[in-house]
């Protein structure tokens, strides 16, 4: 048995494909299937139905997934603590946060954060929504600071993490006033997140069922709400993006609304921890900010 292998396991399990798992895992698809093919012959039993569309759990992968979420989650922070102790960890709080976040948000957060609370280093790792959700499950950061909606929730397990909201944001049709968007008469060339974002999944929450009605055009994907506004920007079509990211843009007159407000979707901004212990330097972080 290796960690990898269940690290693989996840990987698939949360991408449903061969192809994308290996890619998140930066190794040849050949490679990830004869990983996922050891642990399953360790395993004794198979732990995926393989077609066409994808690999989808089998009763026994879904048996054990919790199991192994909380595993390698427990030995990751195994060995910080054991870090910690040996003197090899410095009293840092160790962030991720999706990119939408780092740009302009976290930066205003943590200033007023560090008011209160006891912050001596600062480290902060920016990637896809995904990544995010990664790095705290393996123990590489202590906290996930992400976008939320109550109706779609985390794909962290809510027996062994715990979230505080800390702000609120919306994401708002955007696109530029050279765009000419009239959704009454014509299609719209819609910019698009992709399924690794935080917030495509939100996005595709609300709208499902809905692209009909608004006769969307698929133009542009990415994972990068950056990206998806600057394609705004450019007039290539309209995007769902935050008002943490874009209100500079937006106040001066370079992106306009381009639906009514009732397509607008609010936003949590919530910090996420594992409900196991963490070092006690970001443990006297979290409770200051509970309190």
């Amino acid at each position: 048995m290796e960690l990898v292998w269940l690290e693989d396991f996840i990987a698939l399990a949360e991408n449903g494909s061969f192809v994308r798992a290996a890619d998140a895992r930066h190794i040849t698809q050949p490679a990830f299937s004869r990983r996922i093919r050891s642990l399953e012959s360790w395993m004794g039993v198979e732990l995926f139905i393989r077609t066409p569309q994808g690999a989808t759990l089998t009763e026994a992968g879904k048996l054990i997934l919790p199991g192994v979420l909380d595993e390698v989650g427990r030995l990751y922070r195994i060995r910080s603590e054991a870090q910690e102790v040996a003197g090899k960890v410095a009293k840092v709080l160790q962030f991720a946060a999706t990119h939408s976040l780092s740009f302009t948000f976290f930066p205003r957060w943590i200033r007023c954060a560090g008011r209160e609370a006891p912050i001596e280093a600062v480290r902060l790792h920016s990637d896809s929504m995904a990544s995010c959700e990664q790095m705290l499950m393996h123990g590489q950061v202590q906290f996930l600071l992400c976008h939320g909606h109550p109706e779609v929730p985390a794909l962290l397990p809510p027996d062994q993490y715990v979230s505080k909201k800390v702000d609120d944001d919306i994401l708002i049709p955007l696109a530029s006033p050279a765009a000419s968007i009239d959704p009454s008469h014509s299609a719209i060339p819609y910019l698009a997140y992709t399924d690794e974002s935080g917030l495509g999944r939100i996005v595709n929450h609300r709208l499902r069922g809905k692209h009909a009605n608004l006769k969307l055009q698929p133009a542009f994907s990415s994972h990068l709400a950056a990206v998806l506004m600057s394609m705004a920007l450019e007039g290539k079509g309209v995007a769902w993006l935050p008002r943490s990211l874009t209100e500079q843009e937006v106040v001066d007159g370079r992106l306009v609304r381009a639906l009514d407000a009732s397509w607008d979707i609010p936003l949590d901004i919530n910090l996420t921890r594992p409900l196991a212990s963490i070092n006690p330097f970001a443990e006297a972080f979290w409770r200051q900010l509970q309190e």
